[in-house]
């Protein structure tokens, strides 16, 4: 790795794989799992070698998850563009469903993103201070609604204002401030209701639990989908990535009937302004996107709403 030629010695099939090492891994994940069914083996990796998550009698790693990288580096190079120009950029929220399924996916916003002068998530994202904030509530509630395991570094979920220094303790002061005590009970209840929404954490690793609705609007910077469980179970996802509200926003839904608003990241609580669709709508049928029903939503600036059917 990192060897120019000559510099290192091929393996018996002439080629540059490490072997040895690459058996090793297999054992190591195989007994971890044997002897430890809940524990969790995670790679960090890079070089697009295949079937890193998949079991080692189908030819993988055998590793329970992987980074995902591309989706790391293209959401936030998407969320550092000024929203006026994100619709030009709209490919990068869209790229990581393509390959979403071919490993077994966790989204990591690391360490690595918060240190060596890269400073911390909030400071990325640009606008005033009201729309920083809100900028990463919606880059939180996207990555937890879209599919794969969730990994946040520590003093992100409160909005930390300077990189991590590991000699110094996490700006745990900031807590005193409404701002970032909202990101807070925003992470709190994007946690339960992840945990308690089957739709959201079922299927993260198959392309059954994911649909698109609209990934296309890039004009208005907005994509909507849907995220399915193993009994059908549907939770609708519509982020608003402009500081602009969208009035009456048709989203076509699988289903008519009531859909209640389940998390909205514009919520006064969480130091939004408090823009929403009063708690729940009606679908009416009117078809749209391919589904008999839609529904006219009310779409905060910097916004991600959650709805789900009754």
């Amino acid at each position: 790795y990192g060897r120019r030629a000559g510099e290192w010695i091929p393996n018996r099939f002439g080629g540059h794989e490490n072997l040895e090492a690459v058996e090793f891994i297999k054992q190591l994940n195989l007994a971890a799992y044997r002897d430890h069914p809940d524990t969790q083996t995670i790679a960090e990796e890079s070089t697009a070698w295949p079937m890193v998550s998949r079991p080692t009698y189908l030819g993988g790693l055998g590793f329970g998850l992987k980074w995902n990288m591309g989706w790391m580096h293209d959401t936030l190079e998407y969320f550092q563009q000024d929203p006026v120009h994100r619709k030009y950029h709209h490919s990068r929220l869209t790229f990581s469903l393509w390959y979403a399924f071919t490993e077994n996916f966790v989204l990591p916003l690391s360490h690595d993103e918060v240190v060596h002068g890269k400073g911390a998530l909030l400071g990325k994202m640009p606008g005033d201070e009201w729309q920083q904030f809100a900028s990463l509530r919606l880059l939180l509630g996207y990555m937890w609604t879209h599919p794969g395991k969730k990994l946040l570094f520590m003093g992100g979920e409160f909005g930390q204002r300077r990189e991590w220094q590991h000699e110094e303790s996490l700006e745990w002061h900031v807590l005193e401030y409404p701002l970032h005590a909202g990101v807070q009970r925003w992470v709190r209840d994007l946690n339960r209701l992840y945990r308690s929404t089957p739709a959201l954490h079922q299927l993260e690793f198959s392309e059954g639990g994911f649909q698109w609705i609209d990934c296309d609007d890039a004009d208005v910077s907005v994509i909507s989908f849907l995220r399915r469980g193993a009994a059908g179970e549907l939770a609708l996802v519509a982020c608003n990535f402009t500081p602009v509200p969208r009035e009456a926003y048709r989203i076509g839904v699988p289903r008519g009937g009531r859909w209640r608003e389940r998390l909205n990241s514009d919520a006064a609580d969480y130091g939004g302004s408090g823009q929403g669709n009063l708690g729940a709508l009606e679908a009416a049928l009117r078809a749209a996107h391919g589904h008999d029903h839609s529904l006219d939503l009310r779409l905060p600036p910097l916004a991600v709403v959650v709805l789900t059917p009754d």
